[in-house]
């Protein structure tokens, strides 16, 4: 059998047997009940649910098995391979124990440049020559890793990860809140999780592989060799054995959908990765470029996050009312409002033909309408639109405006239209223990603990 039917097995093997089922489901249920809370926040500002944590958890876990299959296949044709004693486990197990703390870490960037650096001072004070001139009976010794091997697996996993980003990091996003120059602004938070079962090659020196047969190599493999890797073709045994990875995105915008954020986020991850892993070549030529990979590796996934929060504060907000009318921040799928044909991005101009001034009268007239309610609005692409929603006695239709303006504490001739317009808030949205205001700080500490992390 060949190394691709021999990396699928690999990959099967993770999913099935005790050892790492027992993972996949601990990692399952830890995702399901970070999505309940996902969920519950959702409902809270939406009236409503947009996702399941059912199928929040399932979208994590499928899309991580294929995540793993793609990477586990591209490494094991680019030839990345590690001793039996390398210790690379340990890059995984780290990820692991990283979710349980900040998601700010949860990155093969970090744990991997770790772990190299790591490897090489340890090496160097075991035998100085010996881990300049590399030679095959290195391979076997206790923590020694290929750091050439490891630069390019975190390369290859931060290309598929940043597929992952673009296809379903949109997912299970919550609406949410700013304050700036007196104005209110919507955005999104968005916050992802996957587990992938990753099969990497090993070299082995008992002569049998994880899963029991001799692995058949074609001519041209390894894609990228050195005088290393053909030394290990030539007095090894290789194999492939899996490990488990969780991969985290973790990102607010405030100018885009939810979708573009997390294309552009995918895009630049994609990059870095397939950048990281020619980089990485270079560490096959001596042990200064070796520390050069080590340290470009986080240096410049910190540059490419930071290079992504300044296109975010410099471009123009995108959800923000005005005089001209409500803007929609989002909207819950096969609710009242997506049935009609409201979308996040419209901007509410008139309801039943009454051009809105005030959220006091949008709320009041949800409130008190029986049967259908005409809009006007403006699309994202700036077409005005007539439509009808059929509301019925129904008390929520599902979506989330932006207010024009932050309600004033302290404003004695306004507090009785502020009262009057938390009054129809809450009726409309049946959450009577909760005021605009409650909210509003609530979604303010979510968002404050979110830029925290990232």
């Amino acid at each position: 059998m060949g190394i691709a039917g021999y990396t699928l097995k690999a990959v099967a093997f993770a999913m099935v047997s005790p050892q790492f089922a027992i993972t996949l489901i601990m990692l399952g249920f830890i995702f399901y009940g970070k999505n309940r809370r996902i969920v519950l926040m959702q409902k809270m500002i939406l009236g409503e649910p947009i996702n399941s944590p059912l199928e929040l958890t399932m979208s994590q876990l499928v899309l991580g098995i294929i995540g793993g299959v793609i990477s586990s296949l591209l490494l094991s044709y680019l030839g990345v391979m590690f001793g039996e004693n390398s210790g690379i486990h340990l890059m995984f197990v780290f990820s692991l124990l990283l979710l349980f703390f900040s998601p700010r870490f949860i990155c093969f960037s970090y744990s991997g440049a770790l772990l190299g650096l790591l490897s090489i001072i340890l090496n160097l004070i075991k035998d100085p020559l010996l881990t300049m001139y590399p030679t095959i009976e290195i391979i076997h010794r206790p923590f020694y890793i290929d750091i050439a091997a490891l630069m390019t697996l975190v390369g290859v996993l931060h290309i598929v990860e940043g597929l992952l980003v673009s296809i379903d990091g949109h997912r299970g996003a919550i609406p949410i809140f700013t304050n700036r120059d007196g104005k209110i602004l919507g955005g999104f938070a968005l916050k992802r999780y996957w587990a992938m079962p990753i099969a990497v090659l090993m070299i082995l020196s008992n002569g049998t592989n994880a899963i029991g047969q001799s692995i058949a190599t074609p001519s041209w493999w390894p894609v990228m060799r050195g005088p290393l890797t053909l030394s290990i073709l030539t007095m090894a045994v290789v194999s492939i054995m899996p490990f488990y990875g969780v991969f985290g995105y973790n990102s607010i915008t405030f100018t885009r959908s939810k979708g573009e954020k997390s294309a552009m986020s995918g895009i630049g991850i994609l990059i870095y990765g397939i950048i990281l892993t020619f980089v990485a070549q270079l560490a096959k030529i001596s042990l200064p470029l070796q520390l050069f990979v080590i340290l470009f590796a986080p240096l410049a996934h910190e540059i490419m996050l930071n290079a992504q929060r300044l296109i975010e504060s410099r471009a123009v907000p995108r959800f923000v009312s005005d005089e001209e009318g409500l803007m929609v921040l989002d909207v819950a799928p096969m609710s009242i409002a997506h049935n009609a044909g409201i979308r996040s991005g419209d901007k509410l101009l008139e309801i039943n033909s009454t051009k809105i001034e005030s959220e006091l009268y949008f709320y009041k007239t949800l409130n008190e309408g029986i049967g259908e309610v005409k809009f006007k609005l403006k699309d994202s692409k700036g077409n005005i639109k007539q439509l009808e929603l059929n509301k019925g006695i129904a008390s929520k239709i599902g979506l989330v405006i932006v207010p024009r303006a932050v309600l004033a504490e302290d404003r004695s001739d306004n507090t009785k239209d502020e009262d009057t317009v938390n009054k129809s808030k809450n009726e409309y949205t049946e959450n009577k223990d909760k005021g605009f205001k409650d909210i509003l700080e609530e979604i303010k500490k979510h968002e404050e603990k979110d830029r925290n992390d990232d």
